[in-house]
């Protein structure tokens, strides 16, 4: 084994009579593409919806399309003649021979169909990765130094008297020196990435901004330095690269500017609720039920103004053992049920605009499911009395999940179980329901009617209203339906 055998080579050994060697191109090219990962990765878990182990496969598969792509790319228009006469060489990646460009291509086109196998939004992905490519292509164009490629024309010795010195010896080919056009790439690539991952970033109005951004950015870097190149690849008299920029620029320019909007197909996030106090108003018969079981198992005198605030929302499971310790919780369920039955057609009511958002949301083909910690049956009697249950796609309750909000489990079974859009808006009334929300990365939106939470509720959430007609608006603005965008 041994290291840096020539200027070209990284490592060289042997195994038996065969000789192996790994790059500098490769390790360069690879570096960039793990400091990319690492990148995008930190973005993955700020969006909390989208499963780790889905990025990994989604970014190795990708990266190999990618590579495929890049290297389809070159053999085509570099030298096809030769290469369709000796197809061994296309797959001598090692030495040299990757146009970024139809790594792109290849890449963008194989991450919009596993995208939507796997129902996540394309757009998103885009947002969160294809701009940390710039990043990988600032690092991996020290590659092409190494192997000196994409360079200019010829210069003077003096040319590299100064701050590009150390640049001299790389650019000495074949007994005269060429402008270094890798460097300048490699700088701003790396700049363009700092500009949309530090500022942009900060000011994404629609989904898709970071990643046209990214391709009106390296559209118009790469037609300029294509032009002084003296090694491109061509399509009948035109370099491929200014072509494929400009349509890189053209696109980028359109998409950023809305013009897409129209013409990609829309997709429907599902529509979740929380139940009590937000599609149905049970305060009444949930007080009820308490008040029974204090008179019953403790003292009514002790069902405080402070605990009648505070058992709405929580489960049972949760505040039974805290108020009437060493009670059996089936004996205490059976009885707060018996109490909330009698009481139930007189005090439960659905909220108002709840039946004509639920119908209304159903007949326009979006999901609705409730999450919520009382009992599947109990929701969906409830439902039943007030014939809403036609307009509901899943419900998730007490049973169907070992963890209770603000824990996301329930949101992530639904969304599992029922193979909807991972994109989805979370409706609730309480800062329990917000939290679920957020733990998902779903878009949160507050249904304020209590005004003691109002402010809280307020700020835990992405948008506030205050009558449940207002989410029919919603669902139909141009927005990412993501916990982190407003």
């Amino acid at each position: 084994m041994q290291f840096f055998p020539d200027p070209q080579t990284f490592l060289a050994f042997k195994l038996g009579s065969l000789s192996f060697s790994i790059r500098w191109y490769a390790v360069l090219i690879m570096t960039g593409a793990l400091l990319a990962y690492y990148v995008s990765r930190k973005d993955v878990r700020k969006a909390r919806y989208i499963d780790g182990e889905f990025f990994d496969s989604f970014f190795v598969y990708t990266l190999w399309a990618g590579i495929i792509g890049a290297r389809i790319w070159f053999c085509v228009f570099y030298n096809f003649s030769y290469y369709l006469s000796d197809p061994i060489e296309i797959i001598r990646v090692w030495d040299g021979g990757l146009a970024i460009q139809g790594g792109i291509v290849f890449g963008a086109v194989f991450a919009c169909w596993y995208a939507k196998k796997n129902r996540y939004s394309f757009l998103k992905l885009l947002d969160i990765a294809l701009p940390n490519v710039l990043i990988g292509q600032g690092i991996g164009r020290w590659g092409n130094f190494v192997n000196k490629e994409c360079h200019g024309g010829e210069v003077s010795e003096e040319f590299f008297n100064g701050i590009l010195s150390f640049l001299k010896d790389g650019m000495y080919i074949n007994s005269h020196y060429y402008e270094p056009l890798f460097f300048y790439e490699s700088l701003l690539c790396l700049f363009g990435w700092a500009l949309i991952h530090f500022v942009l970033k900060k000011y994404q109005n629609k989904r898709g901004d970071l990643a046209y951004a990214y391709l009106m950015w390296y559209g118009v870097i790469r037609f300029f330095i294509e032009g002084r190149r003296t090694d491109s690849l061509y399509f009948g008299n035109f370099k491929m690269a200014q072509l494929t920029s400009i349509a890189f620029l053209i696109i980028g320019l359109l998409g950023y500017f809305g013009a897409f909007q129209k013409l990609l197909m829309k997709y429907k996030p599902p529509v979740i609720f929380d139940f009590d106090g937000t599609l149905v108003d049970t305060t009444k018969s949930i007080e009820e039920g308490y008040r029974y079981l204090f008179k019953k198992y403790s003292s009514e005198d002790k069902f405080t103004d402070e605990i009648r605030n505070e058992i709405i929302g929580p489960a049972l499971r949760d505040l039974f053992p805290k108020y009437f310790p060493g009670v059996d919780y089936d004996t205490l369920y059976k009885d707060y049920h018996a109490r909330q039955v009698e009481v139930a057609a007189k005090s439960n009511h659905p909220l108002p605009n709840c039946e004509q958002v639920l119908k209304t949301l159903h007949e326009q083909g979006y999901k609705v499911g409730i999450i919520s910690t009382r009992s599947n049956e109990g929701i969906r009697d409830i439902l039943n009395t007030f014939d809403l249950e036609k307009y509901v796609d899943d419900v998730c309750g007490l049973k169907d999940v070992e963890k209770l909000k603000p824990d996301p489990e329930g949101l992530f079974k639904l969304v599992n179980k029922n193979k909807w859009n991972r994109e989805v808006i979370m409706v609730g009334d309480s800062l329990m329901d917000m939290g679920c929300g957020y733990n998902y990365g779903a878009y949160r939106v507050a249904y304020l009617n209590d005004e003691k939470r109002f402010e809280e509720m307020k700020a835990a959430s992405n948008t506030a209203i205050s009558d449940l007609i207002e989410v029919l608006d919603i669902v139909k603005k141009d927005i990412a339906f993501t916990y982190d965008e407003k």
